[in-house]
């Protein structure tokens, strides 16, 4: 089906980004981009650690490194563009160029369910069955589950696509977002869109909502394990190898529900885009903030790495 003869293929998205705000357009500018300078500062400093420290090298600070890799890839995918869009109050970006933010943008923000689930059951592991920990948590097991979780977020990721640029889009070309983000673009859409939406609702119960029914279960066992331990510093201690883990559970899980399962003010079209920041911006910056300041391991090797670069870089 092609487009009517009143109607012109849409080759390019018209993203409208941030208008009506153009009185705060420097300071959204200096906001966001010391921001995406944190996240990746920060973030890349995860994976330098983890990768070059000894006592780092774990399973859970593995699946951290791959979390981090995710954040920065992430908000690499959307903020550069929309720094610039900012200033020109809406940005354009081709037809094949919005579809492949959007392959992208599902990619590195599904797989980290994936990994955070992975890093609960690890957590699991550690605390219900610690004599058995180093045995069933494998570096081969770590590899398996990292790679599966990305294969697994592609395969479903590239499903949508393949199916997203089958439909035609024609005369209407702007979203109010500044992302193509998958709801407001399928929207322009003239062909019937069901399959795809229907396919959405599946992908989304087993890629996001499974991943959290899993996290669940598995910090049940964790409380339960943790209350039967006699000693309250037992307790204490066994609470807080996951403690870090459980913030960004909720950093990230409470985005995703703020954005997509809270309902929009029906005046405000705009919501979600104003609420989408949380998991664009926000939970990436959360993570090394958590990981950083509240894990005593990493604040160890933090300190071990400006100590090495104090002794054999700056009075070389």
């Amino acid at each position: 089906m092609m487009c009517e003869e009143n109607q012109t293929q849409v080759t390019q998205i018209r993203l409208l980004g941030f208008r009506g705000l153009h009185k705060y357009k420097p300071f959204l500018f200096i906001a966001f981009l010391l921001t995406y300078i944190f996240i990746l500062a920060g973030n890349l400093l995860i994976i330098l650690l983890v990768t070059t420290i000894d006592h780092l090298k774990t399973p859970m600070f593995y699946f951290l490194k791959h979390l981090s890799t995710a954040d920065v890839l992430l908000t690499t995918t959307i903020v550069p563009v929309m720094l610039d869009m900012i200033f020109v109050e809406e940005g354009v970006l081709t037809f094949w160029g919005c579809a492949l933010q959007l392959y992208f943008f599902s990619i590195f923000g599904i797989v980290q369910c994936f990994l955070i689930a992975v890093m609960s059951y690890d957590r699991y592991l550690a605390i219900c069955h610690p004599l058995r920990y180093s045995s069933l948590m494998s570096p081969d097991l770590c590899l398996l589950l990292v790679i599966g979780s990305w294969v697994l977020v592609n395969v479903s990721s590239f499903s949508e696509i393949f199916i997203f640029i089958q439909f035609n889009f024609c005369g209407l070309n702007s979203i109010d977002h500044f992302f193509c983000d998958f709801g407001p673009t399928l929207d322009l859409a003239t062909s019937d869109t069901t399959s795809l939406r229907l396919h959405d609702n599946v992908a989304a119960i087993v890629t996001i909502f499974l991943p959290f029914v899993f996290i669940i279960v598995t910090y049940c066992c964790i409380f339960f394990t943790i209350l039967k331990i006699s000693s309250a510093y037992g307790r204490s201690k066994a609470f807080s190898t996951c403690r870090s883990h459980l913030t960004t559970v909720c950093v990230y899980y409470g985005s995703l529900i703020t954005v997509y399962m809270v309902p929009a003010d029906e005046n405000t079209s705009s919501t979600n885009k104003y609420r989408s920041l949380l998991y664009i911006v926000v939970t990436p910056l959360m993570n090394p903030i958590i990981y950083s300041l509240r894990n005593n391991k990493m604040k160890r090797a933090m300190q071990k790495m400006v100590s090495h670069i104090y002794h054999n870089g700056w009075k070389s």
